[in-house]
């Protein structure tokens, strides 16, 4: 069994910031990927970031200088750095971790989801 904890999320007023944290724990071998999604109302899922070892932290282009994804590796949690928040940033964030379960085998685990809107 894996326990997924999110926590950061709320209403923030635009331009101001917020810092989401997710920490996995339980029945994980190894990690290979950490991510965090979003889904804004009537909109597919999408990317935010990614974190691994072999390829670093990476933001995808249109959040770039607003969003930072960072890892403490020792509590397998995984945070997002969200500064100058527009109202188009209000969604449904979901952290994601690809890896290996006790029988080394692939597995994904997903956080349930946490409430950031963006209102004034």
């Amino acid at each position: 069994q894996v326990q997924v904890v999110e926590s950061g999320g709320g209403l923030v007023q635009p331009g101001g910031s917020l810092r989401l944290s997710c920490k996995f724990s339980g029945s994980i071998f190894a990690v290979n990927v950490m991510a965090w999604y979003r889904q804004a109302p009537g909109k597919q899922r999408e990317l935010v970031a990614t974190v691994s070892s072999s390829t670093g932290a990476k933001t995808e282009d249109s959040l770039k200088g607003r969003f930072t994804i960072s890892t403490d590796n020792g509590q397998n949690t995984v945070f997002l750095q969200m500064n100058s928040l527009r109202l188009d940033d209000t969604a449904v964030y979901y952290c994601n971790e690809e890896g290996l379960d006790p029988n080394i085998r692939r597995a994904t685990w997903w956080g349930q989801g946490i409430q950031v809107t963006v209102a004034s």
